[in-house]
């Protein structure tokens, strides 16, 4: 299984998107509902992607994934066209996210959530389904802005804005919540991650909530000194398998002075 190369390097830290950190990371565009899609691109995906909503946390939301049944699950990996699609897998902090916004909808009702690393935007889907006032999903590969519209219209969602780019020690956005699941696994984005989210909590008093399995880069780092633990989740067999025995999926709290009541 060819694809599963990719997945292993993600786990062990050492991911590297083809094309350079610094030339992909400085894509930028916006997409806005009703934007219309790439048809090549549309394409592509639906032929080379499984729709499944068995095997992961949340039954409930169906998405385009690359599964053992697609053919690029054992093509070698330079024969995909586009960037190394990260998307095309439910990661299970992102998954342990959208089962936690999915059976808690207070947390994100009537508020403006922020799903950073989105990938296949499934915790901007659970946030569109448990009545979010306004959902903004934000990755830097173009590919999984198409994959989250895709995904959109297996949900019967209304597909929200994407911003295609890196914003991670720009402006701090006034938002109600920032979720994002499954961004430590590089000690420097790991930094970068920590600081401009704690600019965040000091600037706009926002909430941020982290979902994470447990990698070692995740919990060797600074920031897990300013967490508390919100929910833990086991992790269904199929999720263990692909992603080298994980058993359990956690999510938690960036603002240790604030609670978060049960809902």
């Amino acid at each position: 299984m060819a694809f599963s190369s990719w997945k292993r390097l993600l786990l062990s830290g050492r991911a590297c998107r083809r094309g350079g950190p610094a030339l992909r990371w400085k894509r930028c565009c916006h997409w806005n509902a009703g934007k219309s899609l790439d048809p090549e691109v549309r394409a592509f995906l639906e032929e080379n992607t499984e729709v499944t909503s068995s095997g992961h946390l949340t039954p409930e939301i169906r998405l385009r994934l690359l599964t053992p049944r697609c053919r690029f699950w054992r093509e070698k990996p330079d024969l995909w066209p586009y960037g190394d699609p990260f998307w095309a897998i439910y990661w299970p902090g992102g998954q342990a996210l959208s089962r936690y916004i999915l059976d808690n909808p207070c947390v994100v009702k009537g508020r403006s959530v922020l799903d950073l690393g989105s990938g296949c935007g499934a915790t901007a889907i659970a946030a569109v389904m448990s009545g979010a006032s306004q959902v903004l999903a934000n990755d830097i590969d173009p590919i999984a802005g198409t994959a989250m519209i895709l995904n959109c219209e297996l949900n019967h969602v209304t597909p929200f804005p994407i911003t295609i780019k890196n914003i991670i020690n720009s402006e701090a956005g006034n938002w109600d919540l920032i979720v994002l699941g499954d961004m430590f696994y590089d000690e420097q984005l790991a930094d970068g991650l920590h600081h401009w989210l704690r600019k965040c909590i000091r600037i706009h008093q926002t909430e941020v909530l982290i979902g994470d399995p447990g990698r070692h880069q995740f919990l060797s780092h600074s920031i897990h000194n300013q967490l508390r633990k919100v929910i833990e989740y086991s992790l269904p067999e199929y999720t263990r398998q692909e992603n080298n025995g994980l058993t359990s999926s956690t999510v938690w709290s960036y603002q240790p002075s604030n609670s978060l009541e049960s809902c």
